[in-house]
């Protein structure tokens, strides 16, 4: 499906690096390269992966490696998280994505996959969301993505192939982040706050599903690669419900626990504000809202279909977590989803769950 294509994975040190390094090979793709800021640890590579320390943002840095690799295709999944600076998640996400396809361009690369986010539709009312609907981003992440969707547009009409994919929320295997902090009060059997009574209805994304919409984009023909696609679950229920089956999953006590909307926000607010909580706006502000994309298009443009309901993505995440808890107990926290975040504020309230 995709022989003798030689990949660039930019981010390749990070949570969808790790997996498409795990999952191309079975498309047929053999020559990978990988570029991140992070260390990469090689036994999680396939044989033969290119590694190189460069940022996205030095395009002598990002030319070079291109030009040695002579890479065909890049799938850039490089990105500053919203707990990042808001410069570093500007410069980033904007001038590296900038900076990447201008050296793409200049040793012409045939394909070129931007993960960009459902971030980019902010908190509308109207749901399912389509790819036309119209972009209001929410913080400087979500603004950086419509930014990044921008430039995209215009290295298409200077003639580049670009897909645009647009995931929801992902999950699966080594997936930490703030679903480290999920998958600790689920472990220790604690009621598990969810903000508003949890009817509305959120959905997710496993992440080899993902990778599969990614692969598909890479392999597809101009006319449907070309193009901007929403990536989501087929199959969610209310957050209630699928909260409910990972606890039930767990069968140690652990149950949802709804919570007045209007007064949990507010105070989330504050404590991101006084940078005491791993919860910034876009999580706390959606997390009673429905939140979920139509994916029509690209199941029709490309055949995609995923696997995984939200509950299925849940607990096959959680269960990694729990092979794994023992080594992530001597981890120290940081800001990407590869690694567990401090849980600051929200440790205290833990003890009283």
């Amino acid at each position: 499906m995709l022989e003798n294509k030689r990949i660039l994975i930019t981010g390749g040190a990070g949570f969808l690096g790790y997996h498409l390094a795990q999952e191309l090979p079975a498309y047929g793709v053999s020559e990978m390269a990988f570029n991140d800021i992070a260390p990469f640890f090689k036994e999680e590579y396939p044989e033969g992966s290119v590694l190189v320390n460069v940022d996205v943002r030095d395009k002598e840095g990002m030319l070079r490696l291109m030009r040695d690799q002579r890479i065909n295709v890049v799938i850039h999944t490089a990105a500053a998280l919203p707990l990042w600076k808001r410069s570093e998640i500007y410069s980033t996400n904007v001038d590296g994505l900038r900076t990447t396809l201008e050296a793409a361009e200049e040793v012409g690369v045939e394909r070129f996959v931007y993960i960009s986010s459902t971030a980019v539709y902010g908190v509308p009312e109207k749901h399912p969301l389509v790819e036309s609907d119209p972009l209001e981003g929410v913080g400087a992440y979500g603004e950086t993505k419509i930014l990044g969707e921008q430039i995209c547009d215009e290295f298409r009409s200077r003639g580049m192939s670009i897909s645009i994919i647009r995931p929801k929320t992902f999950i699966g295997t080594a997936r930490l982040g703030v679903f480290q902090i999920l998958y600790d009060w689920v472990d220790s059997g604690k009621r598990i706050p969810i903000i508003g009574k949890g009817y509305n209805r959120y959905q997710l994304l496993e992440v080899t599903d993902l990778t599969h919409a990614i692969a598909l984009a890479t392999a597809a023909p101009h006319e449907v690669a070309n193009d901007t696609y929403n990536v989501g679950a087929d199959r969610f229920q209310q957050v209630r419900q699928d909260v409910g089956d990972l606890c039930e999953f767990a069968g140690n006590g652990a149950r949802v626990m709804p919570t007045p909307a209007k007064l949990v926000k507010p105070t989330l607010a504050f404590f991101e504000f006084i940078h005491v909580s791993p919860l910034y706006k876009w999580v706390y502000g959606t997390a009673d809202k429905d939140s979920y994309v139509s994916t029509d298009k690209i199941s029709e443009k490309l055949g995609w279909k995923p696997k995984y309901s939200n509950a299925d993505a849940l607990i096959t995440s959680h269960k990694w977590y729990l092979e794994h808890k023992d080594e992530l107990a001597h981890s120290r926290p940081g800001v990407t989803h590869r690694v567990g975040w401090d849980q600051g504020v929200l440790g205290f309230f833990k003890r009283f769950m």
